[in-house]
């Protein structure tokens, strides 16, 4: 196939969300304080990492790595959400709406990647704590996250590389708030089986290989903790666990209702996108911080800070 037939279209047309008319500006004011809260909560999060030295610490670096993940997808999406919303314009260029998957692919699997290595992290912790400085050491947690990186980029450009070979015809309606590889492969005029291949198998992995380390994780930290079952061991596997495990089920929840749903896309559906692109990235820090005592101190400790200097 010649590059210059890859594909007839200059733009496509995002159809958004499915908002009665005569309330676009309340869910604009809405999401647009949905997006700050994203971007202020998980860089106060960074910031208090990074400047409290008892929480330079294994799962304080993959919490920084994941609050940094949250901003990046939320804005590669809401934004221009919230552009389209306030202008009426609903198209996005081609070479935009490509961009545009690119970096949603990549921070969904980064997500992904992150919380399984956040769950490793707290299995260590609590089934073998005597060792847990020796086997999560420094070296170790920086080449989990680059591993992170890498799989999540080959993994996004495997994607994108395979869906910008193909062709597009009039048809350049998108009946979503962003571009998704499963809407554009439906509009494609080209023939997708290698791309719904690659989606069943490798695409798969990116998902299940990620949730099965979680699992097999917190099915070993449940066996340890119920062989010798206490009040106190229990209250600590909860402080230790519960705010990753509330992020693992509110992340998962959202993202297979999804995936696993009716193949074709609809309002529940849309709702179930805007749950994991946009309310979970908001609410991790206040998970975060609401059911650590860490990150509490650290914050009152800057809290304390300002107030000194500015009196």
């Amino acid at each position: 196939m010649r590059p210059e037939n890859q594909s007839s279209v200059s733009q496509f047309l995002l159809l958004g969300l499915p908002i009665p008319p005569g309330q676009q500006g309340v869910f604009f004011t809405l999401f647009l304080g949905m997006y700050l809260t994203t971007v202020l909560g998980n860089l106060l999060i960074i910031l208090l990492i990074r400047l409290d030295s008892r929480l330079h610490t294994p799962m304080y670096f993959f919490l920084s790595h994941l609050a940094f993940s949250d901003i990046s997808l939320s804005s590669v999406i809401v934004p221009k959400m919230l552009i389209n919303m306030q202008t009426q314009q609903q198209s996005i260029s081609y070479m935009g709406c490509i961009s545009q998957l690119y970096f949603y692919i990549l921070f969904v699997g980064l997500d992904n990647y992150l919380l399984a290595v956040m769950a490793y992290d707290r299995y260590v912790a609590i089934c073998q704590p005597l060792h847990y400085t020796t086997i999560m050491r420094e070296r170790l947690c920086v080449l989990l996250v680059v591993g992170s990186w890498i799989l999540s980029c080959v993994h996004d450009l495997l994607h994108t590389l395979l869906l910008v070979r193909l062709s597009f015809g009039a048809n350049n309606i998108i009946t979503h708030f962003l571009c998704d590889l499963a809407a554009l492969l439906k509009l494609s005029c080209s023939d997708i089986s290698l791309n719904e291949l690659v989606i069943l198998t490798e695409g798969g992995m990116i998902f299940f290989l990620p949730f099965g380390i979680i699992l097999s994780s917190y099915i070993r930290i449940g066996t340890i903790i119920l062989r010798v079952p206490s009040t106190k061991r229990l209250f600590k596997a909860f402080s230790t666990c519960g705010s990753h495990l509330s992020v693992v089920l509110l992340y998962y929840g959202t993202a297979a209702s999804v995936y696993f749903s009716s193949s074709s896309w609809g309002s529940k559906d849309i709702i179930a996108s805007v749950m994991y692109t946009v309310v979970t990235p908001m609410l991790n820090p206040f998970i975060y911080s609401l059911r650590n005592r860490d990150i509490k101190q650290a914050l009152q400790m800057c809290v304390n800070r300002v107030k000194f200097f500015n009196w």
